[in-house]
């Protein structure tokens, strides 16, 4: 269950995550996805403390040519060790960006997003 806030832009964290999943996607659509990251905007939390976010893509901003809806791409988190730790999954909505999932396999919810270094493509 989300809860909407002001919208923001999105962090540098948000995004660098974002264009690491998008740059190593082999879906046709990951450039015009990629193409939205500057102009996306968080708009919803998951949740108190959550790194997991809605996100909007303002109505003149082209959408993707394949106008998918659901998970587009998602990659797995690892620790120092290399240990699989989480996923991270990006959603679109009507070729939008529409969110950024972060899940975990641990009993402590991760209080951020994690580095792109430690995702797994």
């Amino acid at each position: 269950m989300s809860t909407p806030i002001e919208p923001r832009a999105l962090t540098e964290l948000e995004a660098s995550v974002v264009t690491k999943l998008l740059s190593f996607s082999d879906k046709a659509a990951a450039g015009d996805y990629l193409a939205q990251v500057p102009f996306a905007q968080v708009v919803a939390t998951w949740g108190e403390g959550s790194p997991s976010v809605d996100l909007m893509v303002p109505p003149g901003v082209m959408a993707a040519s394949d106008s998918t809806t659901g998970i587009f791409v998602e990659g797995g988190v690892t620790d120092r060790n290399g240990a699989s730790i989480g996923e991270v999954i990006l959603w679109v909505e009507d070729g939008r960006l529409a969110g950024i999932e972060h899940t975990w396999y641990s009993d402590q919810r991760p209080k951020s997003l994690p580095h792109p270094s430690q995702l797994v493509i």
